[in-house]
């Protein structure tokens, strides 16, 4: 189907100069292909019969209505029917009945070709119904005809006929082609259509056209990144900025090739059923027009097997999205992202964490936490010595080191652990912190950010 190109804007005067003593026999109409719709129209409550493609309503009242009845009769009552089969009642009398529930959606029996250009989004294919007329009196031989779309940063060849010249286009006749481009760049592009020509008189012409149009984005993709520990999380937001709702077919995370993704989503009826038809029937993703989103999450592991190996300095690349979609009648798109990089993390080459507390701790009786000091780094580090920092606040501390106030650790080995066992007690009941567990680097003397603070619950026995 096609729509005229009424958006199309004339050439810049700084073209037509050169042009401006000269009456072209030939003239280029652009058309944008594209698929009709299903417009729904208040006044089209009135129910559609195919009999109106082929006769208006008053084709039975004008002056010599004979011939319309003669060929409405035989519609009506084909020969090899019966006749009673099609109703002979050619009004519209009965026409606003409800005799079907989808009559109450007021749609037209006709689909409806757009009746302006539209606009033209990023990921789509731009196809074009392209027609060079002839509206002289003579004919135009030897048609070299070019087409290009012209953007801020190249130009791209869609026809050339220079090879193969249009032997002639006659008087009041026309030579259409199609041109069809991958639209992969935002912002103002221009359709340049060029003929070169003999006209009536032999004389060698040089018609140029140029149709301007604006490439807009039809969606957004805002995403956020969170890490803990060896595991990054990344949600997407998807947002639809077209004026036509959006079927989604497919949004793939594709990951760096030091990460593996995993999407996570809610199942909603885990059944073997869903599992197993639901892949081959899966229903499209609906984004609706004008602002709707849809939101995506992911979580992210190094693809690596080695627990104490970290990823390689410099490698901050997750991976990006590919998303394709399609809109009310089918009509697709497909965008890439760029790269989606992690949020930048200082690297420690030492850690220090609390892997176990007692569940259960009893006022004035001492307990253990266990700790776990890992080297992550290529070399040997250490000693190093854990204590307990005093408030900075100065507030009264509930929980404290019981015996020896500094553990002194050995040397570790690249990329090893160790485990510790701090004895603390506490002095007050209810819920309680452990704060200030810090480290201290003995040789480079340097001390380490203390430990998030623990929430222990003390109880009287």
């Amino acid at each position: 189907m096609s729509s005229p190109y009424t958006g199309a804007q004339p050439p810049s005067p700084a073209a037509h100069q050169p042009q401006a003593q000269q009456n072209h026999s030939l003239a280029f109409r652009v058309m944008r292909l594209s698929r009709p719709s299903l417009q729904p129209d208040q006044a089209a409550l009135l129910r559609f019969d195919p009999r109106d493609v082929f006769l208006p309503e008053d084709a039975l009242t004008g002056p010599d209505p004979s011939p319309s009845a003669d060929f409405l009769q035989r519609l009506l009552h084909p020969s090899d029917s019966p006749a009673t089969t099609v109703p002979g009642d050619f009004t519209f009398r009965d026409r606003f009945l409800l005799r079907d529930p989808a009559d109450t959606l007021a749609l037209p029996g006709l689909l409806v070709l757009p009746q302006s250009f539209g606009a033209i989004y990023l990921g789509e294919t731009f196809c074009s119904y392209i027609s060079i007329n002839n509206s002289s009196s003579f004919e135009a031989r030897d048609v070299v005809i070019k087409a290009e779309i012209q953007t801020e940063r190249q130009r791209i060849l869609l026809l050339d006929t220079s090879k193969a010249p249009v032997e002639s286009i006659r008087s009041g006749g026309r030579y259409d082609f199609i041109v069809e481009h991958d639209v992969k760049e935002l912002g103002a592009h221009t359709l340049v259509c060029t003929a070169l020509y003999n006209d009536g008189d032999g004389e060698r012409k040089y018609l140029p056209q140029f149709f301007k149009f604006t490439v807009s984005n039809p969606l957004s993709v805002r995403t956020k990144v969170r890490t803990i520990k060896d595991t990054t999380y990344l949600e997407a937001c998807i947002e639809n900025h077209t004026k036509s709702n959006l079927y989604m077919d497919q949004v793939d995370f594709e990951p760096a090739q030091q990460w593996r993704a995993t999407r996570l989503e809610a199942d909603e009826h885990p059944s073997a059923l869903k599992s197993t038809i639901g892949d081959l029937c899966k229903q499209p993703i609906l984004i609706r027009a004008g602002g709707g989103i849809y939101n995506y999450l992911y979580q992210l592991r190094p693809s690596s097997d080695e627990s104490g190996q970290t990823k390689a300095e410099g490698s901050s690349i997750l991976g990006k999205f590919q998303i394709t979609w399609r809109t009310n009648l089918g009509e697709p798109g497909r965008l890439q992202t760029q790269n989606i990089h992690s949020t930048p993390t200082a690297s420690k080459d030492v850690d220090l964490c609390a892997l176990k507390v007692p569940p259960v701790i009893f006022l004035e009786r001492p307990f253990m936490v266990n700790l776990c000091l890992t080297n992550q780094s290529d070399k040997t580090v250490g000693p190093f010595e854990i204590f307990v920092a005093p408030s900075i606040s100065g507030e009264e501390k509930y929980v404290l080191v019981n015996g020896l106030q500094k553990l002194v650790l050995p040397l570790v080995e690249a990329f090893e652990s160790i485990n510790i066992d701090l004895s603390m007690i506490a002095t007050q009941v209810g819920v309680q912190k452990i704060s200030g567990i810090t480290l201290y680097a003995v040789q480079e003397k340097k001390h380490y950010e203390p430990l998030s603070d623990i929430e222990i619950f003390v109880d009287a026995e």
